[in-house]
This record gives structure tokens, C-alpha cells and sequence, in this order.
């Protein structure tokens, strides 16, 4: 069975369309039409965003040699849409270089695939995801950020770091030339010298100051999804 047969098949077991699926995913419409009716191979972070949707692991959609994977999808319940569903766009780990020099090119943010999320209400501003690489934030506990959590951020405007960010109220993603996007907790805003400390919840990492000349974008962490699968 080719690619294009077995993501009908994972369409047909939900009841969907191809429409349904880009409007609920944000994947676009031509590259679906693309794996669909030309078998075209989906790059990684389109193929993450089907097989984290659809529940099943990535190589039965590929080569389907995955009989377990194939069963999940038949066991698998229909998922509706909803109108509270924000689809935002994700930058997973192997994004995260392209995101460093494409953050302000529009064209970049809309290439990006788009992960649902499901909200108690609409929410207005800038909105990105970002999925957690390494154990930094990692210390056991019920705060813990960990690897492949998926973030719900949103952009703090730059007029707003004039002032005492919330740092208490916040956990944030920095995006910074020096240490790339990391998620740290601030611990301290120099608002004169346009200096954050952040902290990191796991011991084994110590705190470091960031000068606010050197930062892109600051995000507010406003909420998470995780896998029950830590693979």
C-alpha cells in the first residue's frame, strides 16, 4: 500500500476530509494533495503533525510495516472539530536554527505546520509553539518542562521588557542570539540595565544573566501538551 492509500485510510477511519484535516492541523492543502495523489514523501515536521494527530507511529504511514501502529488507528476514536481550537504554528526541535534566522520573515512563519490546540476561549496576540529539547527544565516535580512537551507561547511585546516582565506569574521561552530559544524560568529583571537571570529547574544547570540587546523574542508560557509516550 502506498502513502497516499495508507493517510486515506487514517481519513476514512476518522470520518475526514483532506479540507478537514489541513483546516484542524494546519498542514496545507497541497501537500496533502501532494501525499495523497502523488505518494510524496512528507518532510519530518509534516509527518509529526499526522502521526501525533492520528496516534500512530511514523514509519507505518511511511513503509507500513507497523502492525501495531495499524491497529491504533482502527481502535482510535473520532476527534471533531471544535470551535475553540486555536491552529498554531510549531517549531519542533529540528526547527530550531531555521526559526533563529526566519523569526521575522512571514513567508517562514506560515510554512511552519500548524498544531491544534484546544482553548476555553479565543485568545488575541502573537501565538507559537515550541517543542522542549533537553532536560534543563527537567527536575522531577509537577513544573517540570520536559523533552517533546509541546508549548503554547505568546509573544511579549518588546515595549513591554521596558518594564518589570511577570516574572512570577510566567515561565518563558527567550529566543536569543547567544543561546538560542531556550525555556528558563526569570528569576530577576534588571530593568535599568535591560538584564534577566534565568534559572533553570534542574540543579545540574546553573543560572546566567541575558542581555535584553542580544534577545529576539520573548514568549510567555501559557500552556502545554504532553505525550504519555516519553519516546
Amino acid at each position: 500500500m502506498s502513502i497516499g492509500l495508507r493517510l486515506k485510510q487514517l481519513l476514512d477511519s476518522k470520518g475526514l476530509t483532506a479540507y478537514m484535516l489541513a483546516d484542524v492541523t494546519g498542514i496545507s492543502q497541497s501537500t496533502l494533495s501532494r501525499i495523497l495523489n502523488k505518494d510524496s514523501k512528507p518532510n519530518a515536521s509534516t509527518l509529526k503533525v499526522i502521526s501525533d494527530y492520528f496516534g500512530i507511529e511514523p514509519s507505518w504511514l511511511l513503509v507500513g510495516d507497523n502492525n501495531e501502529s495499524k491497529k491504533k488507528v482502527e481502535k482510535q476514536p473520532v476527534l471533531y472539530l471544535n470551535e475553540n481550537i486555536m491552529n498554531v504554528p510549531l517549531v519542533n526541535q529540528y526547527a530550531y536554527a531555521g526559526y533563529m534566522n526566519g523569526y521575522n520573515d512571514p513567508e517562514f512563519i506560515e510554512e511552519l505546520p500548524k498544531i491544534p490546540f484546544l482553548v476555553e476561549k479565543e485568545h488575541k496576540g502573537e501565538y507559537i509553539c515550541f517543542e522542549v529539547k533537553g532536560d534543563s527544565m527537567d527536575n522531577g516535580t509537577h513544573e517540570s518542562y520536559l523533552e517533546r512537551d509541546i508549548l503554547l507561547c505568546r509573544n511579549v511585546r518588546k515595549d513591554f521588557w521596558h518594564s518589570k516582565l511577570h516574572i512570577n506569574k510566567w515561565d518563558f521561552v527567550i529566543v536569543d542570539k547567544d543561546n538560542g530559544i531556550c525555556v528558563k524560568r526569570i528569576i530577576k529583571h534588571d530593568v535599568e540595565k535591560g538584564i534577566i537571570t534565568c534559572h533553570s529547574l534542574n540543579d545540574y544547570y546553573e543560572d546566567f544573566d541575558i542581555d535584553l540587546r542580544n534577545v529576539s523574542k520573548i514568549f510567555n508560557i501559557v500552556d502545554i501538551q504532553r505525550k504519555r509516550n516519553r519516546r
